[in-house]
C-alpha cells in the first residue's frame, strides 16, 4: 500500500475518536477534538501531495480518499448536530440555531449520492476522482467544523476565566459571523458540487439509458 493511502487510512481510524472526544462534556477533551480534526483534516493536504509529487497516484487512492474526506466530516458533523440540540442555550449556532435536519440531509444525501455514483461510475470502467468543486466544498465544510469545535471549549474557558477585554469581545462578534457564513456557503458549495460531478461525468449517466 502507497504513502498516500496509508494516510488515508490513518485518517479513516482517526474518525471514532474524533466523534467521541466531540461529544464529551470534558473541555480538555473538546480542545483534543479540535486538534485531532485539524490533523486529519491536514493530512488530506499532505496524501494528495505526495501522490501528485511521486507518481502515487492510483485507482485505489482516487476512491479511497474521497472516501475518507466523507468519514471525516460525518465524524464531525454528526457529533454537532447532536451538540447544537442541548438544551443549555449555549451550543445554538450564530442566526441558525440547531443545525438544521435539511442541511444534514443536503450533505449527506450529496455524499451518499456521490459514492453511489463513483461505484456505478467504476463498474463501467471509470474512476471518479475527487474534483475541485469538492474540494472547496470539503475546505468551507472543515473551516465551519473547525471553528465549532474550537469555540465550544475555548467559550468553557473564558467563562471560568472571566475574561472581559475587548480581543475576547471582538472574538465573539468575528466568531458569529463566520460560523453562519461558512454554513452557508458550505450548503452552497454542497449543491454546486453535486451537479458539477453530473455535469462533468454526464455520459456515465448516458449509458444507464
Amino acid at each position: 500500500m502507497s504513502i498516500p493511502n496509508v494516510i488515508s487510512v490513518a485518517r479513516i481510524a482517526l474518525c471514532p475518536v474524533i466523534a467521541y472526544l466531540a461529544l464529551s462534556p470534558d473541555r480538555l477533551h473538546r480542545y483534543a477534538a479540535f486538534a485531532v480534526f485539524v490533523v486529519a483534516a491536514l493530512s488530506d493536504v499532505w496524501d494528495g501531495h505526495l501522490a501528485r509529487k511521486h507518481g502515487w497516484i492510483s485507482d485505489a487512492g482516487k476512491l479511497l480518499d474521497p472516501i475518507a474526506d466523507k468519514l471525516l466530516m460525518a465524524s464531525a458533523f454528526l457529533p454537532l448536530y447532536f451538540i447544537t440540540r442541548r438544551d443549555d442555550g449555549f451550543h445554538e449556532l450564530p442566526f441558525w440555531g440547531t443545525l438544521p435536519v435539511w442541511v444534514i440531509a443536503v450533505v449527506f444525501g450529496r455524499e451518499l449520492f456521490v459514492t453511489a455514483f463513483r461505484g456505478y461510475a467504476a463498474r463501467r470502467g471509470t474512476v471518479i476522482a475527487a474534483g475541485k468543486s469538492g474540494k472547496y466544498k470539503s475546505l468551507v465544510t472543515n473551516f465551519f467544523i473547525g471553528s465549532l469545535l474550537l469555540w465550544y471549549p475555548l467559550f468553557l474557558s473564558a467563562t471560568e476565566a472571566g475574561w472581559t477585554h475587548g480581543f475576547w469581545d471582538a472574538w465573539q462578534i468575528l466568531h458569529t459571523g463566520f460560523v453562519a457564513v461558512t454554513l452557508a456557503v458550505a450548503v452552497f458549495l454542497t449543491l454546486f458540487s453535486l451537479a458539477d460531478y453530473v455535469w462533468r461525468y454526464r455520459s456515465v449517466v448516458a449509458q444507464s439509458r
